[in-house]
C-alpha cells in the first residue's frame, strides 16, 4: 500500500466514524427559545424527512434567519453519504503528526493549501478552501456514540486567501445531544463571538419529537 492510499484509508476511517442519520430518518420537530444577545425568541422547528425545515412563532427575520442556518447546517453534516461519493476527486497525503499525535493529512498536495488532522479515528482540524474564504476548524472534544462521534467543543475562524488576514471573529461552539429514539438530535448549541463582532447566541431545543413516518396507502 502507498502513502497516498494509507492516507486515503486514514481519512476513510475517520469520515465513516462520524454519527449520521440512517436512511429512514423521519424528521423531527422540537420548540426552540433563541438567545441572541440577551434578547429571546421562542417557537417552534421541524426538520423533515428530506432534511427541508421549517421554524414558526417567530417573526423576527433575522432570528429566523439565523435558526434556519443552525438547522440546516446539523442537518447537511447529519447526511449519510459514502466516502467515495464526498472525495472521490480529493487525493490525500501524509505529513507531519503534531505533539498531541494528530496526524496531518494534505488535500491535493501541499500546493493547495488544505489539509485535514486526524486523531484517535477523529477529524480533529478542518482547513480548506471554501467559497472564496479559508475556514479552519479546531475540535477539542466530542460526544461518543454507538453509531460514531458528534463534536462536542470546538471554534471556527476565517481568513482571506490571498492576504491571510483574519475575517471576522472567532467562534467558539459547544453542542449538546439528546438521544430521541433511535437517533442523536441536537439539543443546544452555543456560539461566542469574540472580537469586533463579538456576538452570542444559543439555541435550546426542547420537547424534541420524532415526525411519524407516512403510512402507504393501498392504491
Amino acid at each position: 500500500m502507498t502513502v497516498t492510499q494509507d492516507a486515503r484509508e486514514l481519512m476513510r476511517a475517520a469520515y465513516e466514524n462520524r454519527y449520521t442519520w440512517d436512511r429512514n430518518f423521519p424528521g423531527y420537530k422540537a420548540d426552540i427559545a433563541f438567545d441572541w444577545n440577551g434578547t429571546t425568541y421562542t417557537g417552534q422547528v421541524r426538520v423533515n424527512a428530506n432534511l427541508s425545515t421549517e421554524i414558526t412563532g417567530i417573526e423576527d427575520e433575522s432570528a429566523k434567519k439565523l435558526i434556519a442556518g443552525q438547522l440546516q447546517e446539523i442537518a447537511i453534516h447529519r447526511i449519510r453519504r459514502s466516502f467515495d461519493d464526498t472525495h472521490s476527486k480529493n487525493t490525500f497525503d501524509l505529513d507531519e503528526t503534531d505533539e498531541t499525535g494528530a496526524v496531518k493529512l494534505l488535500v491535493g498536495g501541499k500546493s493547495s493549501g488544505d489539509y485535514y488532522k486526524i486523531c484517535n479515528n477523529e477529524v480533529v482540524l478542518v482547513h480548506r478552501h471554501i467559497h472564496g474564504v479559508v475556514v479552519t476548524i479546531n475540535t477539542f472534544s466530542s460526544h461518543q456514540t454507538e453509531g460514531g462521534y458528534l463534536s462536542h467543543t470546538y471554534d471556527s475562524v476565517y481568513h482571506d486567501p490571498q492576504t491571510g488576514e483574519q475575517k471576522g471573529g472567532k467562534s467558539f461552539f459547544e453542542d449538546q445531544y439528546t438521544k430521541v429514539g433511535d437517533y442523536y438530535i441536537l439539543s443546544q448549541r452555543t456560539i461566542r463571538t469574540e472580537g469586533m463582532q463579538a456576538d452570542f447566541q444559543d439555541f435550546a431545543f426542547s420537547n424534541i419529537a420524532l415526525l411519524q413516518p407516512a403510512v402507504a396507502t393501498a392504491s
